[in-house]
């Protein structure tokens, strides 16, 4: 009998829902954009209640699209944007500030502070992250000590702290459930990845009292059921799953060794370590890929700022194109051997480098530099920096034989051919494009059964298009030389 899963895909610029059935094939789709906020330099902020409602727009918007009712849906999966911290009051449901993005830089300061002490190495074992305002705990942190009688309340148990996912799940539940899953809470640098508990050293040294924290559970569990009056019927939430995690469940990255990266408003690159937390020693991240009956398994991890985002600056903020499918054509009318770097440091740079002081910006104009030449090279930046990471990644001494890619900028044939090009490795786009999305509905359905298995999930995997290296090694090597002198000139604390 064929069932109906309703995947929430909430992440850094929409809110989207989708309804998939159990072969896996999407049946309808929402999706709304909401507010950005940029208070300050590095600073990048949402609107929780705004994310709440344009979520719970896109749910009823799936469901229509799908043509079903929601009593017809079997389970709901979640799958969110990571790290980005929401501090609630748990009498009202309502947001005391707003969500902290995870993209945003206000506690560098803080973060270097607590390098300075030597605290990184402990961080880093304890969490497999390094000390960043990436992460949530610097976040929530900034709210305890910034907002009026916060920490006050949330000593008395007044207050909540979760990631998105656990914010939709209260509202969802209307506030019956706090939890969140392991991929998630391996995000904040409070949760031991290796113990899979909240750390009391942590929190301790944060500052962060146990009671506001939410109770962590596998990514196919029990989280409750939504409330009748949202949606008309109450629907089992049986799953949930950080975004890059889902995106590699969704890309059936089961077995170490197989790896997937995924260009959204980011870059985010994992490869499946299996049962073993592999420690990186070139700036990449050791963190939960999945956690299914009580089992972890693991994947190190890069994490790119900017992608899809690069591009969105491009549109809106220069206004050089119109929509970002224009940049295919655009750049594939420009030069192979492009002298021209875009370095998107716009909100700081993320791995290998970890420079939150540095600035996006561009080198090797001359007077013939135009706009195809700009938009070609905010494209290509998104190659130079995966880059970086296969580089790192070659250096903790892991091999990779392809990549899976997925995420907006994967429908993009420039890109994803020049990604063969500069890695030197095959690149497997799959028929199935919505790979987040579908990871969550994944990880919903293994619960309710749906979904019988890994196995039975790894056999829907369908390859769409393969692109194959066709450039020399010279040309390669050529290029990244360039980026890396251009990431040299850009970056303040780089040896």
């Amino acid at each position: 009998m064929n069932k109906h899963i309703l995947a929430i895909d909430q992440g850094t610029t929409s809110s989207r829902a989708l309804v998939f059935n159990s072969n896996g094939q999407q049946e309808g789709i929402s999706r709304q954009e909401f507010t950005q906020f940029f208070p300050a330099d590095g600073w990048v902020e949402h609107d929780a209640s705004e994310i709440w409602q344009t979520t719970l727009a896109s749910i009823k918007g799936a469901i229509s699209d799908a043509k079903i009712h929601a009593r017809d849906l079997d389970c709901i999966g979640i799958t969110n944007q990571r790290e980005t911290t929401i501090v609630w009051n748990r009498a009202n449901g309502q947001p005391i500030y707003n969500a902290i993005v995870w993209q945003d830089r206000r506690t560098s300061k803080y973060c270097q502070e607590l390098k300075q002490q030597g605290l990184e190495r402990k961080v880093q074992e304890k969490t497999g992250l390094l000390i960043d305002p990436y992460f949530s705990a610097t976040k929530l942190r900034w709210i305890l000590e910034n907002i009026p009688q916060a920490r006050d309340q949330a000593k008395l148990g007044e207050l909540a702290f979760g990631t998105v996912d656990s914010f939709l799940l209260w509202h969802l539940t209307a506030g019956k459930s706090h939890c969140t899953d392991a991929t998630n809470a391996s995000r904040t640098m409070l949760f031991n990845i290796h113990t899979q508990q909240w750390d009391d050293e942590l929190l301790e040294l944060f500052d962060i009292p146990a009671c506001m924290l939410p109770t962590v559970k596998d990514c196919s569990d029990e989280y409750g059921k939504s409330d009748s009056q949202l949606l008309g019927a109450e629907i089992p939430i049986t799953g949930i799953i950080g975004d890059q995690q889902a995106a590699a469940f969704g890309q059936c990255c089961f077995t170490s060794g197989l790896a997937k990266s995924t260009y959204g408003t980011g870059c985010f690159f994992l490869l499946n370590t299996g049962q073993q937390a592999v420690t990186s020693r070139n700036g990449l991240l050791t963190t939960v890929a999945y956690r299914l009956n009580g089992e972890t398994s693991y994947a190190i991890e890069g994490s790119i700022f900017m992608a899809g985002a690069t591009m969105q600056w491009v549109r809106d903020g220069l206004k050089l194109i119109k929509s970002t499918e224009e940049s295919e054509a655009l750049a594939s009318q420009t030069s192979d051997d492009l002298n021209v770097y875009l370095v998107p440091a716009f909100t700081g740079l993320g791995a290998p480098y970890w420079d939150p002081d540095a600035r996006a910006a561009i080198f090797g104009m001359t007077r013939d530099t135009g706009i195809n030449e700009i938009v070609t090279a905010a494209l290509l930046s998104v190659c130079y920096q995966t880059r970086d990471l296969i580089e790192a990644v070659s250096a903790d001494g892991a091999t990779l034989a392809n990549l899976r890619v997925d995420g907006g900028m994967a429908r993009n044939n420039y890109v994803l051919q020049k990604l063969a090009d500069l890695l030197d490795c095959e690149v497997h786009r799959p028929e199935i494009a919505e790979t987040t999305a579908l990871g969550a509905a994944y990880v919903a359905g293994l619960q309710t059964g749906a979904f019988e298995s890994l196995e039975a999930i790894t056999s829907r995997w369908q390859l769409d298009q393969v692109f194959t290296p066709s450039k020399t090694p010279s040309w390669r090597k050529a290029r990244y030389a360039g980026w890396l002198n251009a990431i040299k000139r850009t970056t303040q604390n780089i040896d």
